[in-house]
C-alpha cells in the first residue's frame, strides 16, 4: 500500500500545472484520504439537488474562492468545514494537484490532497450535501478505472471521462481530478 510519506514525496517532486483564472471563477476542493482496514479511501460527496451548480453530482468537498481566503488551500479547508464539518486541525496536507477547468460552469479548480482521521464525526450540511461516499485509492491503479463515453448535450455530442461506481456516476472535473491523481501516484517511476 502506498503511504502518506510516499504520496507527499510524489506530489512535492513534480511541478504543478497552474492555469490562468481569466474568465473563470476560482475554486478549490479537498481530496480527503483516510485509512480503513489497512487501505486508503478517497472521500467523495454527492451534492444535494437544491444547490446552485452541479446538482446531484459526485464531487469533492470544496467550492468558490472568497476574498477573505488568502489562498486556494484556505478555500478548500473552509469549504470542507462548511460542507461536512472537517476541522482544519484534523487535516494533514500532503500537496496539490494540477488545476482543472470546468466547461459549463466556468470554474478553475485547484485540488488539495490531505489525510483525515477515521472514523470521523462528520457534520453534514444537508442543504449542500446529500451523502458522503468513498472510493478505494487502489481503484486509481486499475487501467480501466475510467473510460470515455459520448454524451449528447445541447451543443452536440461530447466525450466525457466516466467511472460508474454502483449507482453513482463519477464524471466531469471529479473524474478528471481522480484520473490525474491516479496517474501521478501509480505511473510514477519506481523508487520515488
Amino acid at each position: 500500500m502506498i503511504d502518506t510519506v510516499q504520496i507527499r514525496s510524489i506530489l512535492a517532486s513534480r511541478q504543478r500545472r497552474m492555469l490562468s483564472a481569466e474568465g473563470r471563477r476560482r475554486a478549490a476542493v479537498l481530496v480527503p484520504l483516510y485509512e480503513e482496514r489497512g487501505e486508503y479511501q478517497i472521500l467523495l460527496i454527492k451534492r444535494a439537488e437544491q444547490v446552485q451548480t452541479h446538482q446531484g453530482q459526485i464531487a469533492f468537498p470544496g467550492g468558490t474562492w472568497r476574498p477573505e481566503d488568502p489562498n486556494h488551500i484556505a478555500t478548500a479547508l473552509r469549504e470542507a468545514h462548511e460542507e461536512i464539518g472537517l476541522r482544519r486541525e484534523d487535516i494533514e496536507l500532503l500537496g496539490e494537484l494540477d488545476d482543472t477547468a470546468t466547461a459549463t460552469s466556468m470554474f478553475l479548480i485547484t485540488p488539495v490532497v490531505g489525510v483525515i482521521p477515521s472514523p470521523y464525526p462528520f457534520q453534514i450540511d444537508a442543504r449542500e450535501i446529500a451523502a458522503v461516499l468513498s472510493l478505494p485509492l487502489k481503484t486509481l491503479q486499475e487501467p480501466q478505472a475510467f473510460h470515455e463515453e459520448t454524451w449528447d448535450r445541447e451543443d452536440g455530442p461530447v466525450r466525457v471521462l466516466v467511472r460508474r461506481e454502483g449507482p453513482h456516476i463519477i464524471w466531469g472535473a471529479t473524474a478528471r481530478i481522480l484520473h490525474h491523481f491516479g496517474n501521478i501516484l501509480f505511473a510514477a517511476p519506481a523508487g520515488r
